[in-house]
């Protein structure tokens, strides 16, 4: 099998409710699609979800990216080979991370089109489904009030609140919230590296009323010994999430203890080759890993979700990226019921799309 066309392209979707949280309101996502074609009747897609603060890439890098640089390196190329295709692509792209996850997605979706499963089950098929949390960005504790209750509604028993901004309106807004939902609802904390070490464990305390299953990434991602500091000092779990970028970083977090769960993206890891990397550091350190997400298409959270199903100690999930998303080409690639997620159970990730540019 040879690789004989592959071409990108970008989309722009809108969000139906922008979030806000401690560094950025997002209003907006724009996905770079790709497709490769073979010279057989398979075609893999894939996307690239870039975000600047987290991966350094723009849209139009990742574009120019896949249509110079990864074209050419990939045509008449075997599309079974990927360890040696993704390979030769890390040195071109340079941590072109997103980039980096389109193609690993394509070639993914190439395999498991060729062996007639879900990639999920080709990767060990560990689970069926996954439990999603959803995200509610920084709002009124009014306004998070009701959109909890909103989610809840809809089935969902676990929510992730976006916070960093400050400690009392934050604490507010979480007790508010534990209040409204009961105590069986699973309730998560998203500092996006707003606080302090005396802010975090401030936060920690004063919501002890409200157990928390977790608090994600409240310091700065280039000081990880602050991390180390909260995760000693605190009772609930602290994951990492901005930290982790690299096999390297697992293993230095892993090595240092500096926390007790990671968080893999696989838009800010390179895609699903990387993130099994990553979470054998994780089970060798003993640390819970939970699959995260960027503003993706529905084709990058089933990548997410192929990855975690295929784990066991991927014991967490927060892939909703895709909820909201108008306009999204690759909709219907993965399934909500209830607040649990579903693979398509198409062969690949499950996900057809038309060259709509």
């Amino acid at each position: 099998m040879k690789i004989t066309k592959v071409e990108a392209w970008p989309v722009s979707m809108r969000l139906e409710e922008p979030y806000t949280i401690a560094y950025e309101t997002v209003e907006t996502a724009t996905n770079v699609f790709l497709r490769i074609e073979t010279n057989s009747s398979v075609v893999g897609f894939g996307c690239a979800a870039p975000d600047v603060h987290i991966t350094g890439e723009t849209a139009e890098g990742v574009l120019q990216n896949l249509n110079d640089s990864v074209k050419q390196s990939l045509l008449n190329s075997d599309p079974l080979r990927s360890a040696m295709l993704l390979e030769r692509l890390k040195g071109i792209l340079n941590k072109q991370y997103s980039t980096l996850a389109a193609v690993d997605m394509a070639l993914y979706d190439v395999v498991g089109k060729t062996a007639g499963l879900p990639v999920w089950k080709l990767l060990g098929g560990f689970r069926d489904r996954i439990k999603t949390s959803v995200t509610i960005g920084i709002l009124s504790e009014k306004e998070t009030v009701e959109r909890a209750k909103e989610w809840i509604a809809r089935g969902f028993t676990s929510l992730k609140l976006k916070g960093g901004k400050d400690v009392e309106s934050d604490t507010a807004r979480v007790l508010k919230v534990r209040e409204a939902v009961g105590k069986d609802v699973e309730l998560r904390f998203d500092a996006n590296q707003g606080y302090t070490v005396e802010d975090s464990l401030a936060f920690v305390e004063r919501t002890r009323a409200a157990h928390l299953e977790l608090i994600e990434q409240p310091t700065p991602k280039g000081e990880p010994d602050l991390l180390g500091r909260v995760t000693s000092s605190v009772h609930i779990p602290v994951m990492a999430d901005e930290s982790l970028m690299t096999l390297r970083d697992a293993f230095r977090l892993a090595r240092r203890d500096l926390v007790d769960m990671v968080n893999i993206k696989l838009m800010k890891v390179g895609g699903i080759s990387e993130a099994l990397h990553i979470n054998a550091v994780a089970k060798a350190a003993k640390l819970e890993a939970m699959v995260g997400c960027m503003d993706e298409a529905a084709l990058g959270i089933a990548a997410g979700l192929h990855f975690a199903l295929a784990r066991p100690n991927v014991m967490y999930a927060d892939l909703d990226g895709h909820i909201g998303l108008v306009n999204d080409p690759s909709e219907g690639a993965v399934m909500i019921r209830s607040g649990t997620l579903f693979p398509n159970p198409k062969p690949g990730l499950g996900c057809d799309l038309k060259v709509n540019n």
